[in-house]
């Protein structure tokens, strides 16, 4: 049958058709899923077409050729008997069954010498034996309690998931596994200031959810919890609150512009009304000049907040690193008062004048204020700087 197989082909070849060259090119290559799924493709659309013929035997071919290697390489995975084994072994029957169902819905359009098996049980069996496996890999990885052992863990325990959804005790062990291969950090805040860091300020400074750092692997604690061994540490150093006083400045500007105030008649050195050629009465514009003094008033405050944050090996009592964190924030109030004529004021007066005087905020909430930059800067740090 074999030898029939080949000598067709080869006569498909000699036609120079593009598709039976490829396909044979295919086949040469070991891509025998790949024409099978072409040939499939193409024998549903028309079973009994023009190409149908050569299409079948590229698909009895290919079909044949990596069922036989298939078999052949689960037969060579089961003599090595080793459990790592189980994980090409389940999915080397996956695809002798996946296949299979593949053609299965052409065999009763296309008279094609393919023949079925039964996967199924050892679909089922070899399952089993890799879920076994993934179970008892982890617990290998997960009993030497290292972290970077306990993350292994947890990829054995998550392709187990996947598999088997519902394996005894999976989920207590993934559990354990997370919490093993996590380094906890604890963080801690401290002013050296001398001056009072407002409660919200230092609460949502500590907020790490709000960071959006998504680190599976790290988790953050602003006060210890008990059972936990804290790998590393975050020391968020507050060494300056400088506030400056309220300073209140003003300056004063004489404005004088020379503008058009209705019209009047052009007189000549008489006195009397110049007409024009048709008689008119001629009407000129009345220029003036007018003038208005403006005060300028400045409000100003500033904060300035500096500090550093200190990354810490708890378990080598050693800094890690040290990355500034400082920001200034400045209140400014302007606004304008004039006396005078108004149609004096140039456009920035104008704007200016619909200001007034802001009450200074307190120095709480300018600490407050500052602390928004902090948080932002804080945020840079933390993406920029992994344990």
């Amino acid at each position: 049958m074999r030898t029939t197989i080949t000598l067709w082909l080869f006569a498909l070849l000699l036609t120079g058709c593009n598709s039976v060259k490829r396909n044979q090119k295919m086949l040469l290559q070991g891509d025998y899923d790949q024409v099978i799924e072409l040939a499939v493709k193409k024998l549903q659309k028309d079973p009994h077409g023009k190409n149908s013929a050569s299409h079948k035997v590229f698909l009895e071919e290919a079909f044949s050729r990596v069922v036989a290697e298939d078999k052949q390489r689960i037969q060579f995975l089961k003599q090595e008997n080793r459990p790592a084994n189980s994980r090409e072994i389940y999915y080397t029957y996956c695809d002798l069954g996946r296949r299979q169902e593949l053609v299965r819905p052409l065999l009763s359009m296309i008279d094609a010498h393919i023949v079925l098996e039964d996967y199924s049980k050892d679909i089922i069996s070899s399952k089993k034996n890799f879920a076994d496996y993934l179970f008892n890999e982890g617990n290998s990885y997960l009993n030497r309690n290292t972290v970077m052992d306990a993350r292994e863990a947890y990829g054995y325990f998550s392709d187990l998931k996947g598999l088997e959804p519902d394996y005894f005790n999976l989920d207590d062990k993934l559990n354990a596994a997370h919490f093993q291969g996590t380094d906890f950090v604890f963080v801690e805040l401290n002013n050296h200031t001398g001056q009072i860091i407002p409660y919200r300020l230092e609460r949502e400074l500590l907020d790490f959810n709000t960071y959006g750092l998504d680190d599976f692997w790290t988790a953050y604690h602003a006060q210890p919890e008990n059972g936990i061994y804290y790998n590393y540490g975050i020391d968020l150093n507050f060494n300056e609150i400088s506030i400056s006083p309220e300073r209140i400045s003003e300056k004063e500007y004489l404005r004088k512009m020379t503008i058009k105030d209705g019209w009047e008649y052009l007189l000549d050195r008489y006195g009397n009304v110049v007409k024009d050629s048709l008689g008119n009465d001629i009407k000129v514009d009345k220029i003036i000049t007018v003038t208005a003094s403006v005060t300028y008033t400045e409000q100003t405050k500033s904060v300035r907040v500096g500090g550093d944050v200190v990354y810490k090996d708890l378990n080598r009592n050693r800094i890690i690193n040290r990355h500034p964190l400082g920001t200034e924030f400045v209140f400014e109030n302007v606004f304008a008062k004039y006396r005078g004529d108004k149609r004096a004021l140039t456009e920035e007066d104008l704007e200016f004048i619909k200001n007034d005087f802001f009450p200074f905020p307190s120095n709480q909430q300018m600490v407050l204020d500052a602390g928004e930059d902090i948080k932002t800067r804080l945020k840079e740090i933390l993406r920029n700087n992994h344990f």
